[in-house]
């Protein structure tokens, strides 16, 4: 057989062999008490972004923690660049060129930029830190995803949330990155932040670096992936072309039905004064704020990061000290004195925090704790917790909220992030506040999670409750409130009925306060 080769090949076999991927998942399963991941099976190819999308618990979270060495499967095998990979550890993945960049970033806030960046290769000269080289190092880390003008000798903890995200995303490209998976990475980020990340993605997928990418964001998704994977209950459902997909149709494969968050709602009708803000100041963070708030109505709150919005928040709940100024409840016609956050509570006022982790949950505790934790004497007979009633509250909150979980006695730390949410809405459900306070509550929310808490508060506004609503996102608040202030440089602004607002007018108001502003270093931080 003249012209073919001794290994028996010909040159269009070679053409239509498919090119090894560089991470093939198969028969991925992991069971816990219940199944989490069943029969997962995907390729990832170099130089490709693959978005890993679904609802809050639908496995995203724990098959990107089995590919970087965090969990172990049940069932299954990895392969990287055609050869079995079986992480131990992460450390073990990141040697072999596989890093993760979490939602939690794992800075260390009193360590500077360049110690952060090589922690555990610290250049050393004669037992000690050769600060020198270690400066120059995190400089070119620095400089590989266009970082040039930032100190490295500067504390970590000194810098806007959006430049500590895009630090712990060079952390993760300190030596050989295979792959790289990114969990919502653009929760934290600005416009611009996100542009810049976008341009450090094609650069990384120039130089051949496998990406998979997990966001709820769809549109975020459909600008930067090459394919989609949609995971719904712990299955792989599709993947696709992202070209071939529309948002609808992600929507639906990924909760399994239409979902509907009412963008052309009519405005509520508002009702009585429940809470008044006259002259709230502290500092230069909230500088001489009015509002009212209205039974019946949700407000929303939009601004930059530093425009004071979480600050006024805080205060009004009493977790910081005001430096003047006065709250009053009801059309009452004496002040009310809210000096810490027991107080607030038991004057009808609840808050949902921005952190769930770190200022809204005790992660180490059970559903059934978190959610009867507010109000623990609904839940008592004669001074004894009444477990029962305990278990009962719970089971009708949660399945209020469609949280999903094993047992009410399950620690809610093991929950995805959209269920802590759920978890915090439960116990502020279970304390049925008159005023509630959310600061950024549907953060890291899938967009069947973020619906069904847009019904929940459709029915608190319903029930005459008023809610005081924080959102990075202007077509959240535009979606749900029948208001939006806007604050700038820690002054209120503006605020703005339904119908009278545009996007454009919205941003414009967001700059203003700063328009007459000598920006400084520390400012300019503050604003990424």
């Amino acid at each position: 057989m003249s012209g073919v080769p001794a290994d028996g090949f010909t040159s269009l076999d070679v053409a239509m062999t498919p090119p090894t991927p560089l991470l093939r998942v198969t028969g991925i399963s992991k069971h816990y008490a219940t199944p989490v991941l069943s029969d997962i099976a995907l390729d990832l190819h170099a130089g490709e972004v693959l978005a890993l999308t679904g609802e809050n618990g639908a496995g995203k979270s724990t098959l990107s923690k089995i590919i970087c060495g965090l969990v172990q499967p049940t069932t299954g095998t990895l392969t990287l660049t055609g050869q079995p990979f079986q992480p131990a550890s992460r450390s073990h993945a990141e040697r072999l060129g596989v890093r993760m960049v979490m939602q939690e970033l794992s800075l260390i806030p009193t360590l500077s930029v360049a110690e952060n960046l090589l922690l555990d290769k610290l250049p050393h000269r004669f037992g000690m830190i050769d600060q020198r080289a270690l400066y120059e190092q995190a400089k070119r880390q620095m400089a590989v995803i266009g970082l040039d003008d930032i100190d490295p000798g500067v504390l970590v903890g000194s810098l806007g949330i959006g430049h500590q995200q895009m630090v712990e995303i060079a952390r993760n490209l300190v030596g050989d990155c295979k792959l790289l998976i990114l969990d919502e990475p653009t929760a934290m980020l600005t416009d611009r932040e996100i542009a810049h990340l976008f341009e450090q993605i094609a650069r990384l997928k120039a130089r051949g670096v496998g990406i998979v990418y997990i966001s709820h964001r769809l549109d975020e998704l459909q600008r930067i992936a090459d394919r989609v994977a949609v995971l719904r209950d712990g299955r792989l459902v599709d993947v696709r072309p992202m070209a071939d997909v529309t948002q609808d149709e992600l929507v639906q494969r990924m909760v399994g039905h239409v979902v509907d968050e009412g963008a052309q709602r009519p405005r509520r009708v508002a009702g009585a004064v429940r809470l008044e803000v006259r002259g709230l100041h502290c500092g230069e963070q909230v500088q001489a704020v009015d509002l009212s708030l209205h039974a019946g109505e949700i407000m929303g709150l939009a601004g930059l990061v530093g425009a004071g919005r979480t600050e006024l928040l805080r205060l009004i709940f009493g977790a910081d000290r005001k430096d003047g100024g006065e709250l009053f409840l009801d059309r009452k016609a004496q002040p009310v004195t809210i000096d810490s956050p027991m107080t607030a509570i038991r004057h009808g006022i609840g808050l949902v925090t921005e952190d769930r982790k770190a200022q809204g949950l005790l992660l180490n505790q059970s559903i059934r704790v978190n959610t009867t934790l507010a109000n623990l004497a609904a839940v008592n007979r004669r001074g004894w917790l009444n477990y029962a009633e305990e278990h009962d509250v719970t089971r009708r909150l949660t399945d209020i909220l469609r949280v999903k979980y094993g047992s009410v006695e399950q620690v809610v730390g093991e929950l995805s992030g959209g269920n802590q949410q759920k978890v915090v809405f439960a116990r502020w459900l279970h304390r049925d506040c008159n005023v509630l306070l959310l600061d950024e509550p549907t953060r890291g929310v899938d967009i069947g999670a973020r619906a069904d808490l847009y019904q929940e508060l459709d029915r608190l506004a319903a029930d005459g409750k008023a809610m005081l609503m924080v959102s990075s996102d202007l077509r959240e608040l535009m979606t749900v409130c029948d208001r939006i202030g806007v604050m700038s440089a820690g002054r209120l602004v503006g605020v703005f009925e339904r119908g009278e607002w545009t996007e454009q007018i919205l941003l414009e108001a967001c700059f203003s306060g700063y328009a007459n502003l000598t920006p400084t270093p520390q400012s300019a931080a503050a604003s990424l």
